[in-house]
């Protein structure tokens, strides 16, 4: 070799190296390679074990909080450091995780043997390290569950403060050996659906160093935004309920005191007290450092899509890198309804943000959004390039059928009446929305010229009389035409499980990594209610505590619409609808008012693609009327609220 090679050579190794992501000089990781990480590692022979970390008490003092980690034992071997998935959940005992409720497993000598969910079996072979984490108050830890409080959020961000050398912990619950977390590189990515998710909104909101990406799916940004409306009450119990499901025998018996102060701090007037402003990440969006990979069912009635698109625009305005996933379902996990594409997706973003491959994960489509069931397509930015909150206003039809909706205001002192009917629910006014009935006012589009869509957040400012001194609102935007969707409103919510396995990693017969596959469950409908938001008419100030009502007063609130992104299609039409209770979706008022809506005094504040042209364009001319299937029908009443 000539003298000049031996220089290139050398030169060309040197570049090799810088080049690399960090960490691939230390011990020639053998899990790293070219563009992906690779499953190099055995999972059979990793490491599992149990640490108890210390994690600050509201009253100064701490608590143990128990982490099963399980990590690759070569890597440990060779002095290579990992990196961490974590999930943080209370579900590890009570009620299991995933499709399949998978809970934690133990052998007789107390060393867990099963992971829920396939990110060990996967990912752990990859060389990363899994970490779940009971929080405080459930299964083997210390501590009190406070749903979404300081405890909660404090029981996890202390992990991350240990895998990063700033917190203590030991090897058992109460012994004093320590064990330290020398084993990681100190990056960490927080996963998870529902509660699990919400955890990690709440622990990125605190700006903990070390954490670079979290996974929120179907998950809370604002507490009080899960059990109100505005001051509605949205079905199910306070979060004492949910504490008293999840909390450990041990818990229930010494945390009494908490469970007080849960009840007392959440009354169930719907009032903004100071436990809700703990609970609200959304104000602290500013802290996050972590990217984002938010996944949301638009048809989820257990955390609404109102969770994903107010943490979603906090998020945007700090310009956190972030990604979007969204689904026609419920409240599901993408493992269950686009399983190999979430794999992949979910693969390559863990290896950028933990492990530093340069793939191009960030710089791809922003958003992924299913349009039909199994049918998805992208976005560069979301919402897209064009989008504006555009103003439609209610106006009177004819006697006999509904209003119309468009771009023009009504005539002052032009109304429309209705009484609320808590008997009654949004499907039930959507498949009678071309009758005058007396639970609902609802108004229309002509049928559509071309496409329309909506995209983000929308809001209905109403000006309203009620004839009691007690009202709740309703507003839905309604999809009006036929069209195969995702059953939501079945009790799987969108999917069907089937008999047969599909496995992912590598396992043990104590966790095999094999899991049922899914496919799209579909109903065959003639409208879709794709959007809705809710008020108590009492909190028509502020919104943060109840005002009286005057009976024949009028009163002007805006309801707060959840995030969305659907096409009414040319030749459907849109529809807004306004009405008092949602059948099981908030609970009723004390009295059921007869309510008297100004049309001039109204309007919708939507999120157009295009803005006022798209929709002058779309409603322009109209179309003929959408031909109805031969047995049409709308979805059933929405299940109501479960746990998060």
């Amino acid at each position: 070799m000539s003298w000049t090679t031996s220089v290139l050579a050398a030169l060309a190794a040197l570049l090799a190296v810088l080049a690399a992501p960090p960490g691939a000089a230390q011990a020639a990781p053998p899990g790293r390679h070219a563009g992906e990480s690779r499953p190099v590692y055995s999972y059979d022979r990793a490491v599992r074990e149990s640490v108890w970390v210390e994690a600050p008490t509201r009253a100064g003092g701490t608590d143990r909080v128990a982490v099963d980690v399980v990590r690759p034992r070569e890597a440990a071997e060779k002095g290579v450091r990992v990196p961490v998935i974590m999930d943080a959940s209370p579900y590890y005992s009570c009620c299991g995780r995933g499709n399949e409720s998978q809970k934690k497993t133990y052998d007789a000598q107390g060393k867990p043997v099963q992971f829920p969910l396939f990110y060990d079996n996967y990912f752990v072979p990859r060389g990363y390290a899994v970490v779940l984490v009971d929080l405080a108050g459930t299964n083997r830890s210390d501590g009190c569950v406070d749903v979404g409080g300081r405890s909660d959020v404090q029981s996890a961000k202390a992990v991350v403060d240990w895998l990063n050398g700033r917190a203590r912990a030991y090897g058992s619950r109460t012994g004093n050996t320590p064990v330290t977390a020398d084993w990681t590189t100190g990056a960490v990515g927080m996963i998870g659906k529902s509660y699990d998710g919400t955890v990690a909104n709440g622990v990125a909101a605190t700006g903990v160093d070390g954490l670079k990406t979290i996974v929120p799916i179907g998950a809370i940004s604002s507490w009080y935004d899960y059990y109100f409306a505005k001051g509605a009450a949205l079905f199910g119990s306070g979060p004492d309920g949910l504490a008293s499901r999840v909390e450990s025998a041990e818990a229930r018996a010494r945390c009494q005191d908490v469970q007080r102060k849960l009840v007392e701090g959440a009354p169930r007037n719907g009032d903004r007290t100071p436990l809700w402003s703990e609970r609200d990440y959304v104000r602290d969006a500013g802290n996050v450092r972590a990217s984002v990979l938010a996944v949301h069912g638009m048809q989820d009635l257990n955390v609404r899509t109102k969770h994903l698109g107010q943490w979603w625009d906090a998020l945007a305005a700090n310009g956190v890198e972030r990604k979007i996933w969204l689904s026609q379902t419920g409240h599901v996990d993408p493992f269950d309804f686009r399983r190999d594409a979430w794999v992949r997706t979910l693969h390559r973003w863990f290896d950028h943000y933990l492990m530093g491959y340069d793939n191009g994960v960030e710089r791809e489509p922003m958003a992924d959004v299913e349009r039909a069931p199994d049918q998805w397509t992208t976005d560069r930015v979301w919402p897209p390039a064009g989008t504006r909150a555009t103003t439609l206003r209610p106006a009177a039809g004819s006697a006999e059928g509904p209003g119309v909706l468009g771009l023009e205001p009504a005539r002052p002192g032009s109304t429309a009446e209705f009484t609320d009917d808590p008997a009654l629910g949004e499907n039930d006014w959507a498949a009678a929305i071309d009758r005058s009935t007396p639970s609902k006012a609802g108004f229309v589009t002509r049928p559509l010229a071309r496409d329309l869509r909506l995209s983000g957040s929308s809001t209905v400012r109403l000006r309203v009389t009620p004839s009691t001194a007690s009202a709740h609102l309703s507003a839905v935007l309604v999809d009006l035409g036929p069209a195969t969707i995702r059953d939501y409103a079945d009790d799987a919510e969108g999917i069907t499980t089937l008999t047969d396995r599909t496995c992912w990693g590598a396992g043990t017969p104590g966790d095999t990594g094999c899991f049922l596959r899914t496919e799209a469950r579909t109903a065959r409908v003639d409208h879709t209610v794709f959007s809705r938001g809710w008020a108590d008419l009492g909190h028509w100030g502020s919104g943060k505590r109840t005002r009286a009502v005057t009976p024949g007063t009028p009163y002007t609130i805006t309801l707060d619409l959840a995030a969305t992104d659907h096409v009414v299609p040319a030749g459907h039409r849109l529809a807004l609808i306004v009405a008092g209770t949602d059948r099981g979706l908030i609970e009723p008022a004390s009295t059921t008012p007869r309510l008297t809506l100004d049309l001039a005094a109204t309007s919708a504040n939507l999120p157009l693609v295009g803005g006022y042209a798209a929709f002058a364009r779309a409603t322009k001319g109209g179309a003929r009327p959408p031909v109805k299937p031969a047995h049409p029908y709308g979805l059933g009443t929405p299940r109501q609220t479960r746990l998060p």
